[in-house]
């Protein structure tokens, strides 16, 4: 379904706002610049600003619903003889492979990286996100196996996944505090994503594999 008129206006007003408003945090700091001085940037109202987001963090973290949905999409949209562990694997590497923002790493992330590491709100905001992209996740694999809500392999399957995420992301993002560009720390952080997977493999790699045969339950 194509995206009608007024729904394309939103979307490029709060783009617009998202991107207006991450220039000045990013020129001055996040601390030092009000909601007002972004909304008299983007000549919009400050209800204005506060219709698009709900908070001054998501004016910087704007693609948290993207974020938050990533793994659960991954595992919803997997191929078939495909295991949950392996789809994240392919996904993560794919993304180091192309330079896609989506796990954190790509050019000119330094500066976002470091914003977020030197501001409280903006860290809890982060593992607020990444509590609800793993929730998210153990929601998708619980609906597709018909698992009871006594079943708590799904939320431990996508907690040793986010956990594993959250420590290679993490060397990658010491390294980028450094001052190490992505490009020099892709190899090492690839090595490292290789190992952490390997180490899952063992015990929940083949956990909720995709049938082969998408007509067989």
């Amino acid at each position: 379904m194509s995206e009608g008129l007024r729904e394309r206006k939103k979307r490029e007003t709060r783009e617009r706002i998202s991107d207006i408003a991450t220039g000045l945090f990013l020129a001055r700091g996040f601390d030092d610049v009000t909601v007002a001085e972004v909304a008299r940037a983007a000549d919009v109202s400050v209800n204005t600003v506060f219709n698009y987001f709900a908070t001054k963090e998501d004016l910087l973290l704007d693609r948290a619903p993207e974020v938050e949905d990533l793994l659960a999409r991954i595992v919803r949209e997997r191929r078939p003889g495909e295991s949950v562990l392996a789809a994240v694997r392919r996904d993560f590497l794919n993304a180091l492979e192309t330079g896609h923002y989506r796990y954190g790493f790509h050019e000119a992330g330094d500066g976002f990286v470091r914003m977020i590491e030197a501001t409280p709100s903006l860290a809890a905001r982060v593992r607020e996100m990444d509590e609800a992209r793993e929730r998210r996740m153990a929601e998708a694999i619980a609906e597709e196996l018909g698992s009871g809500p006594d079943d708590l392999a799904p939320a431990v399957v996508a907690a040793q996944i986010g956990a594993a995420l959250r420590t290679v992301v993490g060397y990658g993002v010491r390294r980028m505090l450094a001052g190490e560009d992505v490009g020099s720390i892709a190899p090492g952080l690839r090595e490292r994503a290789e190992r952490a997977f390997g180490l899952l493999e063992s015990g929940i790699g083949g956990y909720c594999t995709r049938p082969a045969d998408r007509s067989r339950p």
